[in-house]
Formats: structure tokens, C-alpha cells, sequence
């Protein structure tokens, strides 16, 4: 496979996750990080960072933006649930260093 092709193919499956977690708004930043270590917040960061590696002035907010499909602010107030007990622990116990 050629690198551009390779390339085309990354950025489809991408854009298709990006999809995914903006119609799959049930599922909580929380829930993502317990259970893949990674959340919407965290695919922001990396687009900005990626941004700023090819010197594309995008920033944190606009990245998120990208991933939210809309303004994280208006994601939050309509779609974050506080955090249950449950998921603060489960979150605590995967942070702790593994022996």
C-alpha cells in the first residue's frame, strides 16, 4: 500500500470515530476514559497537536469544537452527566499504578 492511500485510509476511519462518538452522545467522557483510556477531550488534544506539527493554527477549543460537533460547552450542558460514584472509583482504581 502507498502512503498516501495509507493516509486516505487513517483519515476515513478517523472521521468515521469522530462520527461515531458525536451520534453516540450516551456514552459519557467518564465511561470512555474507565474503559479505553482515552475520551472525546483527549482526540481534541491530539488534533490540535497534530494541527500545530503541520502549522495549522488550531487550537484546543476549535479542536474540540471538530469533535464535538458543536461548541463543547453546548455538548456539556445538553449531553454530560455528572459522574456516579461508581465511575469516580472505577476511574481512581485504573489510575493507580499497577504492581
Amino acid at each position: 500500500m502507498d502512503k498516501n492511500t495509507q493516509i486516505e485510509l487513517e483519515a476515513a476511519a478517523f472521521r468515521r470515530l469522530v462520527s461515531h462518538l458525536q451520534k453516540h452522545t450516551e456514552v459519557q467522557n467518564i465511561d470512555l476514559m474507565i474503559l479505553a483510556d482515552f475520551c472525546r477531550n483527549c482526540l481534541a488534544k491530539w488534533y490540535s497537536a497534530a494541527a500545530v506539527e503541520q502549522g495549522v493554527p488550531v487550537d484546543y477549543e476549535q479542536a474540540r469544537e471538530f469533535i464535538y460537533g458543536m461548541p463543547y460547552k453546548e455538548w456539556k450542558d445538553k449531553f454530560q452527566s455528572e459522574a456516579t460514584e461508581e465511575q469516580l472509583a472505577a476511574y481512581a482504581h485504573k489510575q493507580q499504578p499497577k504492581s
